[in-house]
C-alpha cells in the first residue's frame, strides 16, 4: 500500500470541513481521478463537487471505514481533522500526509517542543495549568504576553492578552479548562508565509514567500511578488526547509513567520495541509498549490515553481458583494472564485478574488481606491 502510485481512474478521498476541498476536488478530477468526499454536511461544496459524498461525523467508525476502503488514498484538507481519525483511516487506506505532523500542529506544546528540538527560534513560553503558574511565569516572560490553550481547535476562545498584572485575573474564567501556553507577545511588522510541498522521497518545492494581512483575526489578504529583503527571504527559506525536512509528511503545508522591526524571525505556526494563503498561486505561479499537492499524493514528480506575475488575493465577505458589482464590469485584472455554498449555510466568506499587476503596491492601491474594503490590520491576535 505504501508504494502505490495514483493513476487516472483511481479514487482520492477528501476529508475535512474547509473550502479547500472543492478546489482540490476540481484539480483531482481534471487530473483524471475519481473523488469521494467525507463530510458532515451533504450540502457542502466539496460533497457537491465530488463523484460521491459520504455523510458522517468523525466518531462514526463504520462510515469512516467504508469511506477509507473505497479510496486508493485519502487526504485531509483541514488541520481541524482530529489526528486520531487519520490514524484510524490509515488502517484501511493510504494517507500520504500521515498523522504525525497533524498531531504536532494541533498541540501547541508539541509544536514548540518540535521546533526547539531542531533549533528553530520561537517566542519564550511557559506551560500553564493554574492561575498561580501565570503569575509566576509572567515575571520571567514579561509584558506583554498571551495565554492560549494547547489545543488549537479552540481557536481564539480562552485566550487572553496580558499587558499588566490586573489582566491575569481575567484568566480565572477559563484556566480550569485544561493546559495552556503562556508566551511572549511578538511585536512584528510583517507576517510572512511559505507554502512547501514535500514528496514521499523527501524532495521539497517552495512557493514564493507570501505576505499576509488580517481583519478581525481572520485572513483577509495575501500578496506575492512584493519586495522582501534578500537576507530575510534566504533565512525564511532556510527555516522552512529545515522544518519540512524534519516533519514526517507528504503534500503541501504552510509555515507562517513573524518578522520584527529589527529583523528577527519567529515561527508562528505550522499547518500541515493546503492553506488559504496558497489561493494566491492560482494565478501568481505556473503551478497551483492544489496541483502540486496532488502530484505529491499521487507520487508524480513535483513541478518547478515559477512566479508569473505579482498577485494579491483578497477574501470576499457577503457585505462586499453589492459594492463589487461595479468592479465586476470594470476590472480586467481581477479574477474571482466563489465556493458555491448553499444559501442555508449562511457563509460570510463566499469566495475570494485575485488581482494582478506589475507591482504589489500598485495592486493594493487599486484595491483601496475602490472603497469596497476597509484597510486590513497586520495582526490576527496570535
Amino acid at each position: 500500500m505504501a508504494n502505490e502510485v495514483l493513476f487516472p481512474g483511481d479514487t482520492l478521498g477528501i476529508i475535512g470541513e474547509s473550502p479547500n476541498g472543492i478546489m482540490l476536488a476540481e484539480t483531482a478530477k481534471k487530473m483524471g481521478f475519481k473523488v469521494i468526499a467525507y463530510n458532515s454536511n451533504e450540502a457542502a461544496p466539496t460533497v457537491q463537487e465530488a463523484d460521491l459524498g459520504i455523510i458522517g461525523n468523525f466518531k462514526d467508525k463504520a462510515k469512516l471505514q467504508d469511506f477509507a476502503e473505497r479510496c486508493s488514498a485519502v487526504t485531509y484538507v483541514s488541520d481541524q481533522v482530529p489526528a486520531e481519525v487519520i490514524g484510524f483511516l490509515e488502517r484501511f487506506t493510504r494517507i500520504p500526509q500521515g498523522k504525525d505532523a497533524l498531531e504536532i500542529s494541533q498541540d501547541r506544546l508539541l509544536e514548540r517542543a518540535f521546533l526547539e528540538q531542531i533549533n528553530i527560534n520561537i517566542a519564550p513560553y511557559a506551560t500553564i495549568v493554574s492561575l498561580d503558574d501565570v503569575y509566576q511565569s509572567v515575571s520571567s516572560i514579561g509584558y506583554p504576553c498571551i495565554i492560549k490553550p494547547i489545543q488549537k481547535e479552540f481557536g481564539h476562545r480562552y485566550q487572553q492578552l496580558i499587558t499588566k498584572q490586573s489582566d491575569i485575573a481575567r484568566c480565572a474564567d477559563f484556566i480550569d479548562y485544561g493546559t495552556f501556553v503562556l508566551e511572549a507577545w511578538i511585536p512584528f511588522k510583517k507576517e510572512l508565509s511559505v507554502v512547501v510541498v514535500k514528496d514521499e522521497e523527501g524532495e521539497l518545492k517552495l512557493f514564493p514567500i507570501v505576505e499576509n494581512y488580517y481583519r478581525d483575526r481572520r485572513l483577509f489578504e495575501s500578496a506575492v511578488g512584493g519586495q522582501i529583503e534578500t537576507n530575510v527571504a534566504a533565512e525564511i527559506h532556510k527555516l522552512a526547509t529545515t522544518i519540512a525536512e524534519n516533519l514526517t509528511y507528504t503534500g503541501a503545508l504552510e509555515i507562517a513567520f513573524f518578522l520584527t522591526e529589527n529583523g528577527a524571525i519567529y515561527v508562528k505556526k505550522i499547518v500541515p495541509t493546503i492553506h488559504p494563503v496558497g489561493y494566491v498561486f492560482d494565478k501568481a505561479t505556473n503551478v497551483s498549490m492544489f496541483e502540486q499537492h496532488m502530484r505529491a499524493l499521487a507520487k508524480m514528480p513535483l513541478g518547478d515553481v515559477e512566479l508569473l506575475k505579482p498577485t494579491v488575493m483578497v477574501k470576499l465577505h457577503t457585505s462586499d458583494l453589492e459594492a463589487l458589482r461595479t468592479q465586476w464590469i470594470l476590472k480586467t485584472n481581477w479574477h474571482y472564485r466563489f465556493y458555491r455554498y448553499p444559501k442555508i449555510a449562511r457563509q460570510q466568506e463566499p469566495g475570494y478574488l485575485l488581482a494582478q499587476g506589475d507591482n504589489v503596491d500598485e495592486i493594493k492601491e487599486q484595491l483601496a481606491a475602490t472603497s469596497v474594503w476597509q484597510e486590513p490590520t497586520e495582526t490576527d491576535g496570535e
